[in-house]
C-alpha cells in the first residue's frame, strides 16, 4: 500500500537539519523541487560560530572534514562531523547530514542525505532522499531519468501515483542497506530497514523490513 511509503513511515525527521522542508507534505519526493530554495533560506539562519560560509550559497560545518580535492557547488549545506572525501563532486542543491560520508568519486545533485548516511564509493545520488543511517554500497546509483524521458510514476502493485517529475532518483527509508553495483531506477521507494542484494536492478516500492533478492523474490526479514 502506498500509504506505507509516506514521509511518516519512511523517515525520522529528527535526524535531519531539513525537517521543515518535509512539513505539510505526504510523500518524500514532494520536496525535490524545493531543496535549492530551502537551503538558501536555512543557510541564512546557521550560526557563524558553527558553520563556515565560503561563498554566498555554501555552508560547511567547522567540524566537517572536506578533502581539498572535493568539488562543491552551491547551494549546499554540509553538516557537523560530516566527511566529504577525495574527488567527491557536489553539483548543488544538496544537504549532507551530520556524520554523513560522501566518498571518493561520489556525485550528489538535488538530494537530502539524513544524518549518518553513507555514500562512500563511486555512487551517484541525484534527485533523491536518503533516510537516517542508510548506506549505498560501492558503485550503487540512483538512476533519476527514465530512458523514454516521460514523467515518473511511483508504482506499488496496482497502485500508482503520478509525481509530475521528470527527474526522480530514489527514496530510501531509515537504515536501508543497498548492495554494491545496484541500480535504483526512477520512482524507486524503499521502506525502512530493507536490504537490497548486490547487483540488483530495483524499481517500484519495496516494503519495510524486507530483503530484495530479485524482482520475483522479495522476502520479509525473520
Amino acid at each position: 500500500m502506498l500509504k506505507d511509503f509516506t514521509i511518516a513511515n519512511l523517515l525520522d525527521l529528527n535526524e535531519t537539519i531539513a525537517k521543515d522542508l518535509f512539513e505539510g507534505k505526504t510523500y518524500p519526493w514532494e520536496v525535490l523541487p524545493e531543496i535549492g530554495d530551502f537551503i538558501m533560506k536555512l543557510g541564512q539562519t546557521l550560526r557563524e560560530e558553527e558553520y563556515d560560509h565560503p561563498s554566498e550559497d555554501v555552508w560547511i560545518a567547522k567540524s566537517a572534514k572536506v578533502a581539498p580535492t572535493a568539488c562543491i557547488n552551491g547551494p549546499v549545506i554540509i553538516g557537523k562531523e560530516a566527511e566529504v572525501r577525495h574527488c567527491a563532486f557536489i553539483r548543488g542543491k544538496a544537504i549532507v547530514g551530520e556524520g554523513a560520508v560522501v566518498g571518493n568519486s561520489t556525485e550528489l545533485k538535488n538530494a537530502v542525505l539524513f544524518n549518518k548516511v553513507q555514500v562512500p564509493h563511486y555512487n551517484y545520488v541525484g534527485d533523491a532522499v536518503l533516510g537516517y543511517k542508510s548506506h549505498m554500497g560501492a558503485g550503487s546509483i540512483c538512476s533519476n531519468v527514465k530512458s523514454d524521458k516521460k514523467l515518473v510514476v511511483v508504482k506499488d502493485g496496482d497502485e500508482k501515483i503520478e509525481t509530475g517529475l521528470k527527474k526522480f532518483g530514489a527514496m530510501l527509508g531509515d537504515n536501508v542497506e543497498v548492495g554494491c553495483g545496484s541500480v535504483l531506477n526512477p520512482g524507486t521507494v524503499i521502506g525502512r530497514c530493507c536490504n537490497i542484494y548486490p547487483l540488483s536492478s530495483v524499481r517500484g516500492c519495496v516494503p519495510a523490513n524486507h530483503i530484495y533478492k530479485s524482482r520475483t523474490e522479495v522476502v520479509e526479514k525473520q
